[in-house]
């Protein structure tokens, strides 16, 4: 696997999108040689050990956790392969367009559950969205010959079915049907950690005690989104602390039967651009500057995200240009098309509340 420090400027992000449809029939391409990561080559960054975990902001429970890399698996989200195993499990999970439906991304890092997926194929804008995570593990299942070639040059670390299934590091499950049924062991992947792989950065800023939420907050019952082939709706939990998923009419369960909860959903308006080597793949242009709806602690903050640099974490602020920060704990990040968000304010009802 090459390292690559410094990825891509601001709009210079000139990657094709993976082929393939997002329907049951969406192929598995093959990838790479195969041969195990044993080593990063090229220059390697060791970031000096965090004071609390990186990716939730919580206190650290366990030293040598703190410090191992990221690992980003790409989670089918298909009708047939819900439930997912493992997304309430992951530290931050994005949730991106693709053709015709959208597909899970979860960062894995305070834990490594044994069973998750299903997965399935990665998109060049994989690239950009994970390389601000230093050297993650990226976990997939295939890919066309150019998302091969930008996974290939880019920070992300292959750790993909081909390289880590002789290792224990996926199976196919019997009780699913081919493509919904491959699944990913983080625990056994973590073992195949190359040497000068290192912790991640800290992605957010978070509130401690002391600090009160944003004055342009306001009180808010959650969200509707339209994304593709997909209405996602977030209402805030009250007794939990927690904003709870919806996919449609029907609670988003996780395999376990537990609802998807999040303690911060941060939604990223993004432009997408169809792919040139494929035009009914969308690209996400996460490179750059776009609005930001930011919920946490029942309250909605309205700002931007921003970023110059594929390499750099997001950046939040407030109508202001303050920071805002986060609920300890763990985010989804939302990358819906521009205009496609209904905030639902406390109070409404939001039966009534049309989806955009």
């Amino acid at each position: 696997m090459r390292f690559i420090s410094a990825v891509v400027v601001a709009g210079g992000l000139a990657l094709a999108a993976c082929g393939g449809s997002s329907t049951t029939s969406d192929t598995e391409p093959g990838y790479g040689d195969g041969s195990l990561v044993s080593e990063l080559s090229g220059p390697t960054t060791t970031l000096p050990a965090p004071e609390v975990m990186p990716l939730t902001g919580l206190p650290i429970t366990d030293a040598a956790t703190s410090i191992r890399p990221a690992l980003v698996a790409k989670i089918d989200n298909h009708p047939a392969a819900r439930p997912q195993s493992g997304l309430n499990a992951a530290d931050i999970v994005y949730e991106e367009n693709v053709e015709q439906l959208t597909r899970l991304a979860a960062v894995f890092h305070t834990n490594a559950p044994t069973s998750v997926g299903p997965i399935r194929s990665g998109r060049t804008q994989d690239v950009a969205l994970f390389s601000a995570y230093l050297n993650p593990l990226f976990v997939w299942s295939g890919g066309n010959s150019k998302v091969s070639s930008a996974v290939k040059n880019s920070p992300l670390v292959n750790m993909g079915a081909l390289i880590a299934y002789k290792q224990g590091g996926y199976r196919r499950e019997s009780g699913r049907k081919a493509p919904h049924n491959l699944y990913a062991d983080a625990e056994k992947i973590y073992t195949l950690t190359p040497k000068g792989a290192s912790r991640p950065p800290q992605q957010f800023v978070y509130r401690g005690d002391s600090d009160a939420m944003p004055t342009s907050a306001s009180s808010s019952a959650g969200l509707h989104l339209s994304m593709d082939g997909v209405q996602v709706s977030w209402m805030w939990d009250t007794a939990s602390s927690s904003y709870m998923r919806w996919s449609g009419k029907d609670k988003h369960l996780d395999a376990d039967k537990t609802q998807v909860a999040a303690k911060n959903v941060v939604v990223m308006y993004m432009v997408y651009k169809a792919s040139a080597a494929d035009v009914r793949s969308p690209e996400a242009q996460s490179v750059g500057e776009g609005d930001a709806w930011i919920y946490s602690n029942g309250s909605l903050v309205k700002g931007k995200w921003a970023r110059a640099l594929a390499t750099d974490v997001f950046t939040l602020t407030d109508s202001a240009g303050a920071p805002v920060k986060l609920t300890p704990g763990n985010t989804w990040i939302e990358l819906p098309r521009l205009n496609k968000g209904a905030d639902i304010p406390t109070g409404s009802d939001p039966a009534k509340i049309k989806f955009p």
